[in-house]
Parts: structure tokens; C-alpha cells; sequence
């Protein structure tokens, strides 16, 4: 197994010990992104819309260093810190994908990190 870690300045950098996003035997998994604006660097707290296309948003970024793309995503993960924000969540990926959504998992929690609203990881093809 040949593992590559992929970096990009066009995305947040982790605030923790992992990388954006490790490309393996054809596959790119994204660590969990929280809707960091990397212009400015700071948490967005404009509404889970708004959010959740930051947050797909620097997912692009990643996914295009590791020669991947929003359309080869297989799933997202989504964490949530009120499971009634997934109608927005749910808004937006119709706008991404139409009829054709990744598979999708989706989880309330009591906390995500920078104290942020919702969290999505993502598996794609590379």
C-alpha cells in the first residue's frame, strides 16, 4: 500500500495532528472539515447554509490537490450539533449534485471542534 498525504494552502490547515487527506489505492479520504473561511481564517458563523458550502468549498480545494473532484465523491459524513440543521445540509447537496447525491451519513453531536455547528468528511474516487 502506497499512501500519499495531500496538502493544499487553498484549504484550512489542520488544527491538529492529521492531514487534510490521504489518497490510497485509488481512493481520497478528506479529514473532517469545519467551515473555516481560508481567506481569513476564521470559524464562519453565517447559518448552516452558508457553512456547508464553505466547507464544500475547501472539500474542493483538497479533493482537486489530490487529483479528485466533488463529482467523484462516494460519501460524506456529516456531524451536526442539531440534527434539524440537515434540511440545509440537505439544500445545499441538492444544488452540488441533483438527483444524483453520494451516499451520506449524518450525525448530531454534542460538540465539534472551534466549537463550530457541523463537520463533513468525505471519501471520493482519485
Amino acid at each position: 500500500m502506497i499512501k500519499e498525504i495531500i496538502s493544499t494552502d487553498k484549504a484550512p490547515m489542520p488544527v491538529g495532528a492529521y492531514s487534510q487527506a490521504v489518497k490510497v489505492n485509488g481512493f481520497v479520504f478528506v479529514s473532517g472539515q469545519i467551515p473555516i473561511d481560508v481567506t481569513t481564517g476564521l470559524l464562519s458563523s453565517e447559518g448552516i447554509h452558508k457553512e456547508t458550502k464553505i466547507i464544500l468549498y475547501n472539500i474542493a480545494a483538497i479533493l482537486e490537490a489530490a487529483g479528485s473532484s466533488l463529482e467523484k465523491v462516494i460519501k460524506f459524513t456529516v456531524y451536526l450539533k442539531d440534527i434539524n440543521d440537515i434540511k440545509f445540509v440537505n439544500d445545499v447537496l441538492k444544488e452540488i449534485y441533483g438527483d444524483s447525491p453520494p451516499a451520506r451519513s449524518t450525525v448530531e453531536v454534542s460538540k465539534l471542534p472551534k466549537d463550530a455547528k457541523i463537520e463533513i468528511e468525505t471519501i471520493a474516487e482519485a
